[in-house]
């Protein structure tokens, strides 16, 4: 059985930072990893990816504030959130672009998010 399971998200002072974590479960190959967010009313957007080579991406609303990380070992890709502002608010979902075992090819799944509030 496969997962990505997220973890770190909770209510800051703006300003402040939070460390999220998934870790994927059950797969037996990740080409990349992302995170997306969605706030209330709101599309889902993307955040930041990183691949299997540690290439990363991220969107410019974000870049220079949050950092993507990844710990092979652990199956686990973090983000670092610093100098939070209230439009950072939103569930934050990680998403991979993994092969499950048994399968030839690769497949979208998504965690079931951590929430992060920033208040003023």
């Amino acid at each position: 059985q496969v997962s990505l399971v997220e973890s770190g998200g909770g209510s800051v002072q703006a300003g402040g930072s939070l460390r999220l974590s998934c870790k994927a479960s059950g797969y037996t190959y990740c080409q990349d990893m992302s995170w997306y967010r969605q706030a209330l009313g709101k599309m889902r957007e993307f955040v930041s990816r990183i691949g299997d080579n540690g290439l990363t991406t991220y969107a410019d609303s974000v870049k220079g504030r949050f950092t993507i990380s990844q710990d092979n070992t652990k199956n686990t890709i973090y983000l670092e959130l610093t100098r939070l502002n209230a439009d950072d608010t939103a569930m934050y979902y990680c998403q991979g672009n993994c092969r499950r075992p048994g399968w030839d090819g690769l497949t979208i799944d998504w965690g079931q998010g951590t929430q992060v509030t920033v208040s003023s």
